[in-house]
């Protein structure tokens, strides 16, 4: 495959490396801090014991001295007692220096010569004036000689106290180097740690951070859709699989764009053919269907009075497949051109539009004695859309909801507004769905067992033509439904969040309006043009609409439903 170490191999060295040094500064750290303890311990608790014990045996003495003096001077009792007290500690100190002594020769012999001159000094002067008779001064050659005696033990005192101050200076000098050396060579070794790892790390840095980096750069640049772009083989053994593999990967997603291009080719020249058919089968349906319908109509007029019942009923039952057959092809040119068209979205009061669906139903459900109750803000809500589709898709569910909802019933219309986004609800308290048949909603001619049972007419695209529609909107479509009980269709869509500031409803009231009768002649015309396309009694005409006034050039358009006023509930 690639060549190159691997990452651990490039690691190996460095890491023994470290261990190596981190070991040693180990060893030294706890080697000297052994060292510095034994001689700070040796100092402590041998050698300055030793001296103060020294110091004791000559304290003795001079304790010993005063209290032979005393005695020989007053001849008090006392004097004698402290004589005999230092004579008695006396022999412990000495030993305990002579202890420290052993082996060191110098000192050995020092220790030596101090102890001979006090034996020399209790024997000959010390303890015999004891002895004597106290108050009893001694002789002048008994002075001398005592004086003597003591001066030899005195400079004993002073050469051996000599010889433990030294002693202590060259143990407390030993400690201090000790301690200093031991720093010194843990900085030493610190040093050399960071330059061993300083020279890994630009190792490192140019065998395996620098070909990372540079793959991650590669990385960046795919996903920048770079598609030329390709990893260099370099670095560890790793690193250079991942180019590999990364390289391999880039292929195959050229490859596979490659394919992804002829596909989408292919569907789009099978979305234009199944375009062209649905267009040209539905012309060549529309027109045998038209003479049908002439026909039937022209055999209705000549036979008016003569037809019998039976032939009535077959005429009618005609007219009603035709009038279905012409409402079925009109969905699917509108399905098709849902799904394929590309919308051009403008500024529509959402609004306005739901209020102008309410009434294109009205008369329908007025037939059915069913009360339409619709809710919407008072202010311009303004949406992105295509005018004309939105309206196909509120149709088809306030549609649905009159076809489905039982006679005499009622029709809630409910708009809300919550930040970004506008719901419109449309809840009915008709037949309602199975619940095992939600989940099939939306797909091509589906019709609820029970709407087939009860025999309502439908061609089961308006739903999917709604959804659709939504779709293209980029809004969402929430169903709700229980058998029996009802169904809730909410519709979902974003706020057009820069449009012109709300308007209230008095400020629309009382603008013009169009002339009173254009209105209620254009309204009656779009109310039965949709009466007819629901009822299935003339399908497949188109609504007609009244042409809009110029928008303001200076705000972004509104698209109105119908120039008229609005209502918050339509019966």
């Amino acid at each position: 495959m690639s060549s190159g170490r691997p990452v651990a191999r490039l690691l190996a060295p460095v890491i023994i490396r470290v261990s190596v040094m981190a070991a040693l500064m180990a060893v030294i750290a706890v080697a000297g801090v052994v060292l510095s303890t034994a001689a700070v311990n040796y100092l402590t608790h041998d050698l300055q014991p030793a001296a103060a014990a020294n110091q004791d045996v000559y304290q003795d003495l001079t304790d010993m001295s005063a209290g032979v003096e005393g005695w020989s001077s007053s001849g008090q009792q006392a004097a004698v007692d402290d004589y005999r007290q230092a004579l008695l500690r006396l022999p412990a100190h000495e030993t305990e220096v002579r202890q420290f002594a052993a082996g060191d020769n110098e000192l050995e012999l020092l220790v030596t010569r101090q102890e001979r001159a006090a034996e020399a000094w209790i024997e000959k002067y010390a303890g015999p004036r004891i002895e004597s008779a106290g108050g009893k001064a001694a002789t002048p050659q008994e002075v001398r000689a005592g004086i003597q005696q003591f001066d030899a033990i005195r400079s004993a005192h002073q050469e051996t106290s000599q010889a433990f101050d030294s002693r202590v200076r060259q143990a407390s000098t030993d400690a201090s180097f000790r301690l200093k050396g031991t720093i010194l060579a843990v900085v030493l070794l610190a040093i050399a740690a960071w330059y061993v790892v300083s020279r890994a790390r630009r190792r490192l840095m140019t065998e395996l951070s620098e070909p990372l980096l540079s793959l991650e750069k590669v990385v960046q640049r795919m996903a920048r859709n770079d598609n030329e772009v390709r990893a260099e083989l370099k670095g560890p053994k790793e690193v250079r699989a991942v180019a590999t593999a990364l390289n391999e990967f880039a292929d195959a997603q050229g490859r596979a764009r490659a394919v992804e291009g002829r596909i989408t080719k292919e569907l789009r020249t099978l979305d234009t053919a199944k375009d062209d058919f649905v267009s040209n089968v539905s012309h060549e349906l529309r027109t045998p269907l038209t003479t049908i319908s002439g026909y039937l109509e022209m055999v209705a007029e000549e036979f008016e009075d003569d037809m019998q019942p039976r032939h009535q009923r077959m005429l009618e039952a005609t007219r009603r497949n035709v009038a279905r057959l012409k409402l079925l092809i009109d969905d699917l040119l509108a399905l098709s051109k849902a799904e394929s068209r590309t919308t051009d979205l403008d500024p529509v009061d959402l609004a306005l539009l739901v209020r102008e669906v309410v009434t294109d139903v009205r008369i329908t459900a007025a037939r059915r004695g069913i009360h339409i109750q619709v809710t919407t803000p008072d202010e311009i809500v303004a949406v992105l859309a295509d005018r004309a589709m939105l309206h196909r898709a509120f149709l088809n569910v306030l549609s649905n909801a009159v076809k489905f909802s039982h006679d005499n019933g009622e029709i809630a219309v409910d708009m809300t507004v919550s930040g970004r986004l506008v719901e419109v609800a449309i809840v009915d308290h008709g037949i309602g769905i199975p619940e095992a048949e939600i989940d099939r909603l939306g797909t091509r001619f589906f019709r609820a067992s029970n709407a087939v049972t009860n025999e309502i007419a439908g061609t089961g695209l308006g739903l999917r033509i709604m959804q659709t529609i939504i779709d293209k909107h980029a809004g969402d479509v929430i169903i709700e439904s229980r058998e029996g009980v009802g169904t809730t269709v909410a519709v979902r869509l974003q706020v057009h969040t820069d449009g012109p500031p709300p308007v209230s409803l008095e400020a629309l009231l009382s603008a013009d309006p169009p002339p009173v009768a254009e209105i209620e002649a254009q309204v009656e015309k779009e109310t039965a043009d949709a009466t007819e396309e629901a009822t299935g009694e003339t399908a497949g005409r188109p609504a007609q609409t009244v042409a809009e006034p110029a928008p303001d050039p200076g705000l972004p358009r509104i698209v109105p439903a119908f120039p008229r006023r609005p209502s918050t509930s339509v019966k």
